[in-house]
This record gives C-alpha cells, structure tokens and sequence, in this order.
C-alpha cells in the first residue's frame, strides 16, 4: 500500500500543485485537508472539489468555525495578546488549530506524512512543524514549497505542463491569508516600507471616511472575561466577532500597518484588518481595569507580551503556554461586566465601563463631599515609600 500524505489545503495554486507533485516524486496518495475557520471567499465544497480534480485520493472540509473562536480566539481576547503591542495575531492562533485537525486526519486517513504549504522565510513553517513534532512526532513532514524552493512561476509552469485545473491568469501582487478573526496581507509594493497601502489592499474594512457622519456606539458585555452580549442580545463568540467585524469595519477600525520581527530573524511588512479582534480586545482590557486588582493587573500585563510571544513563536503547545493559560483562567474569574464602545473614523473610544465585580468605589475616588479616603494618612505613606530612594541620594550627593 502507497504511503498517505496528508496535507493542510488552502485551495490556492501552491497547496493545489502540491498535491500533483507530491504524488509524482513521491508515490505517495494525498489527502487534501481544508479548514473552514470563517474565511469567506470561496464555497468550501468548490475548494473539496478542487482538491480532487488535482489528483487527491480523498478530500475533506473541517467546519471550525466556532471551535476555532472558542478555543483560540477566546483565549488571544482574555489574554489581550498583541503581538509587539500592535497584531493580534491573526494567522498564528489559527495554525495550531489547522495542525490538530491534520493530524487527526491523518490518523482516520492512515496517513504517516504530513505537508504544508509554507515557504522558508516566513512564521508558519514553525508553527506547523512545532505543532506536529508535539501532536504527532512520529509522522513525518514535506515542505514543497520551502524544500524545493517553489516560486509562483515555477508552480504555474508545473501546473500548465501537467494539466492542473486551477485558475492562475489572475495575478494578485499580495499574499493573503485571514479568518474571522483578521486578514493579513503581504508582498507586492508592499515590501518598499514608504509605499502607503493602496485601497485594493483592504477588503474587511472601508475607507474611515466614508461613514465618518454616521459614528457607532454599541456595549459590549462579558461574562468571566468572554463576550456574551452585543447591545443586550446574546452572541456566541463566533457571531460577537463575525458583528464587530462588520459594524467595526464599516468605520474604517482594525487597519494595522506593522513592521514585525519574524521568528526567522528578518524584518517583514505586514498590513492587518482586524475589526471584531481590536473591539473585544480594547473593551476586554478595558474591563480589567475595572475589575483587576491592582498587583494582580500590573503581573498580568507583563504576561501578556510573554504569551503573545509563544503563540507568535509557534508554541501554543508548549509547557510554557500552557502553565500560562492557566494563570489567564484564574484572572478571568471576576472579568464581568459591560464597555460601551464609540466607533468613528477608524478609531475605538471607550466611554462607558459597569460592572458587578467593580473595584471601583466612588466614595473614595470622588474629590466631592462624601469623600471616605483619609488624606491624613497619605503624609507617612509617601514618607516610607521614598525612604529608601531618599537615603542612597544622601549618600550619593555625599550628604
């Protein structure tokens, strides 16, 4: 029996010649694994059967649409995670997923390869070759694109000599991936860092403008650090994120233009829409200053960075993630509340915070009467907490 290779497919001209070449220099039969994780475009039964008419013995199309919001996007949103203060990871949080999902195919399917469709620059070669090496160390991988240095003119030549049914007379200057959660693009003008992004860029978001003299303010309501509300009605995460995507993106919110340290060690461009993802994790944080005590979210914010890091860096499945998410868990438990949001001309304003977990107590930030702080008590306080870096300045001023 031919050995099984089965591969994360994405529809588009590398992962579908892949299935032809691996076939060819292999021997190997392909499964085609695709992801639905809400990425719109293409009918998901167009691109099952694309994979066949490519040459792969069995096609399959996982709906994770709601699996992928409530077990990785919820946990970027509790973990306000931002990559280098600035991405929310759009494309990271969503190859762990991809890696589960192919390895539990290639156990139904029989498969000992695995393969993807990453080239050797970028993030996404680790973060599927971590995830498996973790998941499933004993199956093995193939990389066509990197391993055998692909570029678009070489996979377009191989798939007009051997006859693959893909479209390719349409030639995007950018490469795209997204997901509910966000959409990333790169490459093309792109990559000369003073080249501004041009609107054929965007497709999530319209230009800031254009409802400037139509504003939104919506509420957003969590329960224990998830979304469960949008004005008063019920969402799940799913339908909360896929709302604020189009109520977000109609004003132009979530456009995010980053120049980001790869895990390779180069610098790459990176243009970001990412609506519903900067809403629930601006009020989200916001929430927290509300019902966080202090210490508790001055440790957590420092933690932030670091679990953005890992899911960056590949390693949602490392022990380190994972000791992580449990601290996440703890500080979620009192996350309860609503943030009234105000959307206008690309910007998020929070204007309204409640919540029954509230630390806050009017009585004692109110400067008004009814003031219950003791003032007197502030003089000996200020007096100890500088004690220490009072007497290293006598001794180095030589007093």
């Amino acid at each position: 029996m031919a050995d099984r290779v089965v591969l994360a497919y994405s529809g588009g001209l590398d992962t579908s010649v892949a299935i032809s070449w691996i076939g060819k220099e292999t021997g190997a039969e392909v499964v085609a694994v695709a992801i639905d994780l809400g990425q719109g475009g293409e009918d998901m039964e167009v691109v099952r059967q694309r994979a066949l008419d490519c040459g792969a013995v069995e096609s399959v199309v996982v709906d994770a649409r709601d699996e992928f919001a409530d077990e990785y996007c919820l946990p970027t949103i509790q973990a306000n995670a931002l990559y280098m203060d600035r991405y929310p990871l759009v494309s990271a949080i969503s190859r762990p997923l991809i890696v589960k999902h192919i390895v539990e195919a290639a156990r139904a399917h029989g498969g000992t390869i695995v393969s993807h469709g990453c080239t050797g620059k970028g993030n996404d070669q680790v973060r599927f070759e971590v995830g498996f090496a973790t998941l499933a160390p004993d199956l093995s991988v193939i990389a066509p694109v990197r391993d055998y240095a692909w570029t678009r003119e070489k996979a377009i030549k191989f798939a007009e000599d051997n006859n693959i049914p893909i479209n390719v007379s349409k030639k995007s200057p950018f490469s795209i991936d997204q997901n509910v959660w966000g959409r990333a693009v790169e490459t093309g003008f792109l990559e000369d860092l003073w080249n501004a992004p041009t609107k054929d860029v965007y497709d999530y978001t319209e230009d800031p403008t254009v409802n400037w003299n139509a504003p939104d303010e919506l509420i957003v309501s969590f329960e224990a650090g998830k979304p469960v509300a949008i004005d008063g009605r019920k969402v799940t995460v799913l339908e909360a994120i896929q709302e604020l995507n189009k109520r977000a993106g109609a004003q132009g919110v979530g456009r995010l233009d980053v120049v980001e340290d790869r895990l390779v060690g180069i610098k790459s461009r990176e243009i970001y829409e990412a609506p519903g993802a900067m809403v629930l994790i601006t009020a989200h944080q916001e929430l927290e200053h509300v019902t966080l005590e202090r210490e508790l979210g001055r440790y957590k914010r420092q933690m932030e960075q670091r679990w953005s890091e890992l899911v960056y860096d590949g390693l949602w499945f490392s022990p380190l993630k994972d000791a992580l998410d449990t601290f996440v868990a703890k500080t979620q438990e009192r996350v309860t509340g609503d943030i009234r949001l105000f959307l206008h001309g690309g910007a998020i304003t929070v204007n309204g915070r409640r919540s029954p977990e509230s630390l806050y107590d009017f009585n004692l930030a109110t400067y008004d009467e009814g003031d219950t702080f003791d003032q007197s008590a502030s003089k000996g306080f200020v007096e100890i907490h500088g004690l220490s870096s009072k007497v290293a300045a006598k001794r180095d001023l030589g007093l």
